[in-house]
């Protein structure tokens, strides 16, 4: 677990998800805003469960509010083979530097895993945020109607050594 400020001075804590998230993550992610019209159907049945936690390293992003932690965001890396496979912040606090703060997270929990390269196939309304975060656009993961009816751009992290 560790904990950081946010660029807003709130502080925020990042820890590892546990099976009691899986709704709140589930939620985050099927009410995405990114995720609406035409990408909406990607995400209406999509579960993120106990299982799924407990499989991968899936990290949350928490901040205090009046009803105890709140979820800000969450990800998740796969580390065979090495990918981020999600990546959510809430909408009401995007542009705060949450997934900022999510990837650098993620880039050293690769680092200490021995992993110098993270692949991420991205929706395409998060291309841009993934360019300014320091990944480099590496080809394009073609449509697979129907469960994916567009072409999305992959994406590569470059993890130096610590």
């Amino acid at each position: 677990m560790s904990s950081r400020t946010s660029p807003t001075g709130q502080p925020i804590t990042i820890r590892r998800a546990v099976a009691r998230d899986a709704k709140r993550l589930t939620r985050l992610v099927r009410g995405s805003g990114a995720y609406q019209g035409k990408y909406a159907a990607a995400v209406a049945g999509y579960r993120v469960g106990p299982d799924y936690i407990e499989a991968h390293r899936v990290f949350v992003a928490v901040g205090a509010d009046q009803h105890g932690d709140r979820v800000l965001g969450f990800y998740s890396l796969v580390l065979a083979p090495p990918e981020l496979d999600l990546l959510f912040v809430a909408d009401a606090v995007q542009g705060r530097g949450i997934g900022r703060l999510l990837v650098a997270h993620m880039q050293s929990e690769a680092r200490a895993a021995g992993i110098d390269r993270i692949k991420v196939v991205s929706h395409l309304p998060a291309e841009d945020f993934y360019h300014r975060v320091g990944a480099v656009r590496t080809g394009t993961a073609f449509a697979n109607p129907p469960a994916v009816p567009w072409d999305r751009p992959e994406f590569e992290f470059h993890i130096p050594p610590g």
